[in-house]
């Protein structure tokens, strides 16, 4: 009654178990968790005998919900204040320290009956809302078992990149549903031959899949799988329908790989909706740009009216570009009016963009080199990046402000998706990883300071501002693939003080043991700020911002007084119209926001 069958390979996509002991499915539950769940396992088969196989699958289903609440990876969730199931909404099997579980027979949640009453409410809701029948199917992807041009639409959820090791982890509940489903009902799941789900097609970026036999499932197998996932779609979708794809990934590379197959496959994107549908956030989410909606792509197939595919438009890539920025201002203050900012409107915007490129069967250069939509995303990105500036800075000329102050306003822009949304379900397997280095431990600001970009989206911002990464060193941290805007307390020892060199000796440099604070001490004690007691000027604006934020921060009131009106940096306007913005930007509720809006409640009273 027991699962006795192994886990997939260590390192596979989401699984953090097997170098803990836990080798089998089994191993997953305590003793008294086994004996809860096969428990019920062999009493829903009898009563599978005695009313029929339909209430024993509906059972299974709900002890799928129980099983999910009695294991030893379960967790509380401090946020809603309920048991968080251990397959954390299918997204990964980390181990955990410090599991939670439901008292199944008792009256509280969590317990079996309420977790019946879930299933018999989907069932009331599905029999209340739908009319007809439907005919469902069991079926990969790339084969699907419909004629040419017989439907009038495709509304699909694609597999999200490297985010989810989806057959894998449905191996958690189906180790356990293969003993106590009718045998009727498991002909029909079509399990592989280790009777467990079915891998070898499936489509997944999960670089350890070659370990078990199901072949290689990179980056490359992704996108040819997936491409002729979408031809096979457009052949079944007739010349005039439709096809709505969802997608919420905040990997450059997964966009790319998705958008990639469906333009190749003879798909013109029409347009980009945000839809929120995700669950609220967890700590990766703060700082980071976690997506608080699902993007839903709508595409039309590039077709003739008799289904054959358009294969003579060719585009110019000097038409394209000119169009590119007129469509992107026209859609982001769309966006904006509608409270889609940030990471949210950034995919949003590939709609309208993808529309002038994918509405041609290639784009050519006046060399008559083919441009790849690879490169064209690079200035979709650069001309958004321009457009949000725009919008930052209310229409002001832009090209003011040094390149510093230029991403930092577009980097803060992007994180500016409520983080009360989070789009857990998008996470990259690297992510994961850092997020579980800290499973069970407190939140520090050290570890939560700073905001975070995958560095491939970092690179993209900074070259459509022409601001360049490597020269920005003392404002940004690059470790991996991810960039880090330093936050402006980590930036003192830069703008105030001296070189570790230089530092007097007898001094404790311990990152533990410093802070902003000592920081500043110690550059007024080493006679750095000059004869008059105030710091040396910073090279640019941003510089010049994030002196007087810090000054406010450490209380030195007459030092600030002196360095805005003495030092003349108080009548540079631009130096205020940044504080401004930044004002706008910075989150809630952070130190940043709290000491720009202080260095700007000096503005009157220093007659500014």
């Amino acid at each position: 009654m027991l699962p006795d069958e192994h886990l997939p390979p260590q390192g596979t996509l989401g699984f953090r178990l097997q170098p803990y002991g836990i080798k089998q499915w089994c191993d997953i539950f305590t003793p008294r968790q086994q004996l809860l769940i096969s428990t019920i396992g062999r009493l829903i088969k009898t009563v599978g005998a005695k009313e029929g196989e339909t209430i024993q699958i509906l059972l299974c289903f709900a002890l799928g919900r129980t099983q999910d609440l009695n294991a030893s990876t379960s967790t509380w969730a401090n946020t809603i204040e309920a048991i968080c199931g251990a397959n954390r909404a299918q997204n990964r099997m980390p181990m955990v320290w410090d599991f939670v579980e439901a008292s199944p027979l008792g009256e509280t949640g969590g317990n079996w009956l309420s977790q019946v009453e879930w299933v018999a409410k989907v069932i009331e809701h599905v029999a209340a809302s739908v009319s007809g029948k439907a005919v469902i199917e069991q079926s990969p992807a790339q084969e699907v078992p419909l004629p040419p041009d017989s439907a009038e639409a495709i509304i699909t959820d694609p597999p999200y990149y490297d985010a989810f090791g989806y057959s894998d982890l449905s191996d958690f509940f189906l180790s356990w549903h293969r003993r106590h489903l009718p045998e009727q009902a498991l002909s029909r799941l079509k399990f592989s031959e280790q009777g467990m789900s079915p891998k070898q097609q499936e489509i997944v970026v999960n670089i350890s899949a070659e370990k078990d036999g199901r072949g290689p499932k990179d980056a490359t197998w992704f996108e040819s799988q997936m491409g002729l996932t979408f031809k096979k779609a457009r052949e079944t979708v007739k010349p005039g329908g439709v096809a709505v794809i969802v997608f919420a990934h905040k990997q450059t590379s997964g966009w790319e790989a998705l958008l990639n197959s469906v333009v190749n496959a003879g798909w013109v994107v029409t347009g980009s909706w945000p839809i929120d549908t995700e669950r609220p956030a967890r700590q990766r989410a703060q700082d980071s740009a976690a997506l608080a909606s699902s993007i839903h792509l709508v595409c039309r197939p590039r077709e003739n009216t008799d289904g054959s595919l358009r294969n003579d438009e060719i585009g110019d890539w000097r038409d394209v570009l000119t169009e590119l920025p007129r469509r992107i201002h026209d859609w982001m203050p769309r966006l904006a009016e509608e409270g889609v900012v940030g990471a949210d409107a950034i995919f949003a915007c590939l709609g309208p963009a993808l529309e002038i490129f994918s509405r041609y069967s290639r784009v050519e250069k006046a060399s008559g080199e083919v441009v790849q939509l690879k490169e064209y995303l690079e200035h979709v990105w650069a001309a958004v990046a321009k457009e949000a500036l725009n919008m930052i800075f209310e229409g002001a000329e832009t090209t003011g402000f040094e390149e510093d102050a230029r991403l930092t306003a577009m980097w803060l822009w992007t994180l500016s998706t409520d983080v009360t949304n989070g789009n857990g379900d998008s996470t990259s397997e690297a992510e994961i990883e850092a997020e579980e280095e800290d499973e069970g431990k407190p939140l520090s600001k050290t570890k939560l300071s700073g905001y975070i970009l995958e560095y491939d989206a970092a690179r993209k911002i900074a070259q459509g501002l022409g601001a360049h990464l490597e020269r920005l060193q003392s404002l940004v941290e690059v470790k991996g693939d991810k960039a880090r805007l330093l936050p402006v307390a980590e930036r003192t020892r830069a703008l105030f003080g001296k070189d570790e060199a230089e530092t007097p000796k007898g001094k404790k440099k311990k990152k533990e043991q410093m802070s902003m604070f000592v920081e500043i001490d110690d550059a007024e004690e080493s006679g750095t700020w000059g004869a008059k007691n105030v710091p040396q000027l910073g090279n640019t604006t941003l510089d010049r911002l994030h002196q007087a934020m810090i000054l406010f921060a450490a209380g030195r009131g007459e030092a600030l007084k002196r360095f805005l009106v003495d030092e003349g940096v108080g009548r540079d306007e631009r130096f205020w119209r940044l504080a401004q913005a930044f004002s706008a930007l910075y989150p809630k509720n952070t130190d940043e926001k709290r000491w720009v809006d202080g260095v700007l409640a000096r503005k009157k009273g220093l007659g500014s």
